[in-house]
């Protein structure tokens, strides 16, 4: 004989919720937009920590290749020439005699501005300078980032 199940488990089975509640849905979603603001926050710091890096290390190897033409050529890059000189033969005075290419193309900077060369240097007593403009996009502002070899 099989057993029915009796009226009382029937109504108790009809009464359970078969979903989730509006409150609950919203809840959920808030929780989740809590978390995604969190996390573009804390992110949002590490993205310029990163484009600092980047401009380090482009101008330390910037720097290198100047070393490098300073080697062959017994001088560096005169300002007006600049540092397309690892780049491309120089025009101007004093054109070196056994010029090669250092670099395949000279980088930006990660904000599109290309890197500074100053040759003397006016910030410091080196004999060039070599920066990038920062966020800004000015010369000789506060968020310029310098070249300083180790």
């Amino acid at each position: 004989m099989t057993m029915q199940p009796n009226l009382t488990t029937r109504a108790i089975r009809r009464r359970q919720p078969r979903g989730f509640t509006l409150i609950e849905l919203v809840l959920v979603l808030t929780i989740i937009a809590l978390l995604m603001g969190a996390g573009i926050k804390f992110l949002t710091g590490n993205v310029e920590m990163a484009r600092e890096t980047r401009v380090d290390a482009d101008l330390g190897a910037i720097g290198t290749q100047l070393a490098m033409y300073e080697a062959r050529h017994l001088r560096l890059p005169t300002t007006e020439q600049g540092i397309e000189a690892l780049v491309e033969r120089p025009t101007s005075e004093p054109v070196p005699d056994r010029w090669i290419q250092l670099l395949e193309e000279m980088p930006k900077d990660p904000w599109g501005n290309p890197y500074q060369y100053r040759n003397p240097g006016q910030r410091s007593q080196r004999p060039y300078e070599l920066f990038s403009m920062g966020p800004d996009g000015t010369a000789d502002t506060e968020d310029d980032i310098v070249y300083r070899p180790r």
